[in-house]
């Protein structure tokens, strides 16, 4: 699921919206239209896919702090919920445009249908078909946001006549910074190596090559040439995180470091996002072996350019939301390799128990429950802000792969025939396909998976699974834990499972005035694996 970074730009609120609205052809309908132009200003031609966003004006200044709007998009989670519709370009020449129809693929519901009134609309070119990832973003077209009165006697027009600029990794908002991440943040970029390593089994696999990117962070008192080797960790962001996410997270550990709240290790953060979402480092018949790469190419390649513990007691993994998930999957999937990992809120571990959906149930579906109530997604504080379908829904609209339920498919799901992942579910009806789900039983269910090879497992699995999620989970991901942990218990393994009162999703680390707290408790439980008879240590209970 979404991680921390991707949240800040969430506003906690919406309520549930009835679906995505498609063209029929079993009655008439009047639909309406948008022309969009390539501002003369740009020189090239393009193509990407096409986004039109609307809101309320009346209900957007109110909610605005200055009363300015600069920006119209789209969120599932929103307290002002914007409508978009879209269509693919395949080519858009500087000087001319495009007519998009609002009624043929929208969301929540075709624009004729909109409350009659004034609206802020804003186009977006979408050129790198990753707006369902990271939202607009480095090279994508934009227009002004255009003040329209809808319904419209004529097509309104938009230009697209601004391109985004790329961002620097290290061009970070130290505004969110604790003074001990800005205090050593100098100190940190020249400490943060850029990892960029081409994979021969990923580029074999794809026919072209595939690099496998992130930061190697080296300790404070780092000598290259010194006897010591440092414990390493790997870590991995959630779904929506990239390289750039991850250099803040490099900046808050060497700070965190420095100033002795973190024990020194090296840490290694791995960039898991690609087009078609987070690959999970699993080893997928859609998106190739990450997991292979990972291990027998990545790994001994940077254990023989630095001083790192190559023991098994000293490789450790940790990861939040769909990092948590893939950092428990190379765990479970190489238990000779890593000495443990610390996964938090991971994405659902036991398929009997998917973000709520039971999905091994006789007739199965992720949208209604068998009375015919809506399944919630998100919550927060007890109150449901999104649906399962909303969510499914907006997705479709904003492209058709790189969303988060498409992701998952892309990690679990066997190829069709057209070459992409088989759904797991029917995206009109939120009806669960058994076969499909029968496959990822077989191979991605954690839960499944370590119960069935338990006897294979134990000797280099035991005691290595620590997993935390709140009770109050943002995503419900707090049920299928549960439901691993039951499994591990009734196999007599050995686990660390920390269901935090109260705690949410984007609330979990924080201890106290620290909002990063346990992390460092985490960092200095992995520590005492790998140096048992340190002096440098710190009581591992939770304050």
């Amino acid at each position: 699921m979404r991680d921390m970074h991707r949240a800040v730009a969430i506003v906690l609120g919406c309520g549930l919206f009835a679906g995505v609205a498609l063209a029929r052809t079993d009655a008439p309908v009047a639909h309406s239209q948008f022309h969009v132009e390539l501002g003369s200003a740009l020189t090239q031609p393009t193509s990407g896919r096409l986004l039109l966003f609307a809101t309320d004006a009346k209900a957007a200044i109110a909610a605005a702090k200055d009363g300015k709007i600069d920006e119209v998009d789209a969120n599932p989670f929103g307290a002002t919920q914007a409508s978009v519709a879209a269509r693919e370009v395949s080519r858009l020449a500087p000087g001319q445009g495009v007519d998009i129809d609002v009624d043929a693929l929208a969301y929540p519901t075709g624009w004729s249908q909109l409350p009659p009134g004034d609206y802020f609309v804003q186009a977006v070119l979408d050129t790198n078909h990753d707006y369902n990832y990271g939202g607009r973003g480095a090279g994508d077209l934009v227009s002004q946001v255009v003040k329209v009165h809808l319904p419209a006697a004529t097509p309104p027009s938009l230009s697209l006549d601004r391109v985004l600029p790329a961002r620097e990794p290290w061009d970070l908002p130290t505004r969110y910074f604790s003074d001990t991440t800005r205090k050593h943040l100098d100190e940190a970029r020249r400490a943060a190596q850029p990892l960029d390593v081409v994979s021969p089994a990923l580029s074999a696999f794809w026919g072209r090559p595939i690099h496998m990117r992130g930061w190697v962070l080296l300790p404070p008192g780092y000598d290259p040439g010194a006897k010591q080797t440092w414990p390493v960790v790997y870590a991995t962001h959630g779904y929506g995180g990239s390289a750039a996410s991850l250099a803040g997270s490099a900046a808050m550990v060497y700070g965190a470091m420095a100033e002795h709240q973190m024990p020194p290790m090296i840490w290694v953060f791995l960039d898991q996002s690609s087009a078609t979402g987070t690959h999970e480092f699993a080893d997928s018949v859609n998106n190739g072996p990450w997991g292979q790469a990972l291990t027998t190419e990545l790994i001994p390649q940077l254990e023989s350019r630095y001083r790192m513990d190559a023991r098994p007691s000293g490789r450790f993994l940790t990861g939040h939301s769909s990092g948590g998930w893939a950092t428990l999957w190379l765990q479970t999937r190489y238990p000779k390799i890593f000495g443990g990992t610390w996964s938090t809120s991971p994405d659902p571990s036991d398929f009997h128990d998917f973000t709520g959906v039971d999905l091994y149930a006789p007739n199965a579906n992720v949208y209604r429950r068998a009375d015919g109530s809506a399944y919630p997604l998100v919550r927060d504080k007890g109150k449901v802000l999104a649906s399962f379908e909303a969510f499914a829904q907006l997705e479709r609209v904003l492209g058709e792969y790189g969303g988060q339920m498409a992701s998952f498919e892309w990690v679990f799901s066997p190829r069709g025939a057209d070459g992409r992942p088989l759904p797991m579910f029917d995206r009109d009806t939120g009806a669960v396909d058994p076969a499909v789900v029968a496959w990822w039983r077989e191979h991605y269910d954690i839960a499944h998976l370590v119960q069935a090879n338990w006897p294979r497992l134990k000797a280099d699995l035991d005691g290595k699974i620590h997993l935390v999620v709140g009770t109050a989970d943002t995503f419900y991901l707090d049920g299928a834990a549960h439901r691993f942990k039951a499994v591990l218990d009734g196999l007599g393994a050995k686990s660390d499972f920390r269901f935090l009162p109260g705690k949410t999703h984007f609330d979990l680390y924080a201890q106290g005035k620290d909002r990063q707290g346990l992390l460092k408790q985490m960092a200095w439980e992995m520590y005492a694996v790998a140096r048992p008879d340190s002096e440098r240590k710190r009581a591992a209970a939770a304050p």
